[in-house]
């Protein structure tokens, strides 16, 4: 395998970063949404993005990118390969952040919220000042936890025909004959990406434990 090929590889890996970045941003916006819905005390609520989450977290990833991209082009909205597979991402991604906040956000002692009703906060003030800091804390070797899935994720956008790493090593295969030699790089270079983010989520894991305890 030359330098082309290798170059190939990298520029596959910039289109999984980039797709993993957007699908994290996306659906952290839409997950806070989901998260301050699901525990907003209302029941129309909680039931909407309870059966919203559950059809994300019960259905495969893969089944999600085929019906954004092939199943709205049955009803005539045709999307390209990289903007069907963002809204793909960010749909998937809200689902699994709104609970993994969701339950952060139970987490955080009542009696904080009790103290801020006392102090005559309203909602937003409450949920700004004084639980969502505590909440995300919380949330941070998880929802790290869920960034390196998202990233390794990536790989299942080929099936809409995106040219991010796995898809980039296969073409590279194809052309090369050499599949163990482009996937052991393929391989490392996913590694390279996920394996500092695992450390630091299990790092924070330590600390939140070890403050905990105290």
């Amino acid at each position: 395998m030359g330098v082309s090929e290798f170059l190939f590889l990298l520029q596959g890996l910039k289109w999984t970063i980039l797709l993993a970045a957007i699908g994290f941003a996306g659906g952290g916006i839409a997950g806070l949404a989901v998260a301050l819905a699901r525990t907003s005390g209302s029941a129309v609520l909680e039931r909407t993005t309870a059966a919203y989450i559950a059809v994300f977290q019960g259905t495969p990833l893969l089944l999600q990118l085929f019906v954004v991209y092939y199943g709205l082009a049955l009803i005539g909205l045709r999307l390209d390969a990289w903007v069907a597979v963002a809204i793909g991402f960010t749909l998937h991604a809200s689902a699994y952040l709104g609970e993994i906040w969701r339950g952060s956000i139970e987490a955080v002692p009542t009696g904080q919220t009790e103290a801020a009703n006392a102090l005559g906060l309203h909602y937003t003030s409450r949920m700004r000042d004084v639980v969502l800091p505590q909440a995300i804390r919380i949330s941070l070797p998880a929802t790290i936890g869920f960034l390196v899935q998202l990233i390794k994720g990536t790989s299942l956008a080929a099936i809409v025909g995106f040219v991010e790493l796995t898809r980039a090593g296969s073409i590279v295969s194809n052309q090369t004959f050499k599949p163990l030699i482009v996937f052991a790089i393929v391989g490392a270079l996913y590694f390279v990406l996920c394996w500092p983010l695992s450390l630091f989520g299990a790092r924070l894991e330590k600390r939140l434990a070890a403050a905990t305890a105290r």
